[in-house]
């Protein structure tokens, strides 16, 4: 072999070992990947494990099932749904909750959307007070509450009428869906408003036609805060409900406790029953509620 020929072969540089992959920013590696779907799992067995355990409860026939529920799945029943639904005032108690709730989401969403909006893009005096004193108003414990709106509701002939309840459910949801939706009216750009007047339309106009549509994952939120707050409340409902007949839901569940027993098979059903319509509502806002929640909380 030739002197020249060592050389070419001493000059041929060693391949370079192939470069890994390289990381993306913000990508995570399988350790993390494992770490979070993980977490995420436990999370969401947390939060099913509670109705998993009250739907099967419903479906032992006894009431002291609870106290032993290895012993339901040796008798599991459907007698508890059909017993609400026969022979108590269930459908009564849906006419009234969603009367109730219905117009509470109506009338709240109405007015902290134009409250919201009112502060988000208007300056008059007070406005940034307006917002503190809305907040404020949830402070009251609603213990205290009950005796003088008992005796307001009273002299007004409003006591044992849905028309109490929406006004009082939406004394305790308008304020806080009024600061979720003056952060989402912040996040719309000031020139749609300014397009529209250039258009001639009113400030009422404005609102309405242009900034409602696009404010539509904001009222979602707060629509469905207004309807749960609704369905839920008890207190108000029980002092101010005189005729079983107008009982809300969260009111007819304690037709199930007595003294000295409660039946808590028909109390384990008659939930089930009662989260039927609000998984509904929830399925039909459900695509603007992430939307609605992140954008209303950016800024204001």
């Amino acid at each position: 072999m030739s002197t020249t020929t060592l050389e070419k072969t001493e000059a041929r540089p060693a391949s370079a070992p192939a470069p890994g992959r390289t990381r993306r920013r913000g990508e995570r590696g399988p350790l993390g990947a494992a770490l979070l779907h993980g977490g995420l799992a436990v999370a969401s067995l947390i939060a099913l494990a509670p109705v998993a355990w009250l739907v099967f409860l419903s479906l032992g026939p006894d009431k002291d099932d609870y106290l032993h529920p290895g012993k339901i799945l040796g008798k599991l029943t459907f007698s508890n749904y059909s017993f609400v639904l026969e022979h108590t005032a269930f459908f009564d108690w849906f006419k009234s909750t969603m009367i109730v709730a219905l117009g509470t989401t109506l009338i709240g969403v109405f007015v902290a959307a134009t409250t919201g909006y009112a502060v988000s893009r208007m300056r008059f005096p007070g406005y940034k007070s307006l917002m503190w004193v809305l907040l404020l108003t949830q402070a009251f414990p609603i213990a205290i509450l009950i005796v003088p709106m008992y005796e307001i509701f009273s002299e007004l002939g409003l006591i044992d009428t849905y028309w109490a309840l929406i006004v009082i459910n939406c004394t305790t949801a308008v304020p806080y869906s009024a600061w979720l939706l003056k952060g989402y009216f912040d996040t719309v750009p000031f020139e749609i408003d300014e397009a529209g007047r250039v258009d001639g339309l009113t400030p009422f106009g404005t609102f309405f036609r242009l900034i409602l549509p696009l404010a539509r994952p904001g009222l979602a939120v707060a629509a469905f805060y207004n309807f749960i707050t609704a369905v839920g409340e008890v207190a108000f409902a029980t002092t101010f409900m005189l005729d079983d007949s107008k009982y809300t839901f969260a009111v007819g569940l304690q037709t199930f406790v007595s003294e000295h027993d409660a039946q808590w098979n028909y109390m384990a059903a008659t939930a089930v029953l009662i989260a039927i319509p609000v998984s509904v509502f929830f399925y039909l806002v459900q695509k603007n509620l992430v939307t609605g929640l992140t954008a209303g909380g950016t800024k204001g």
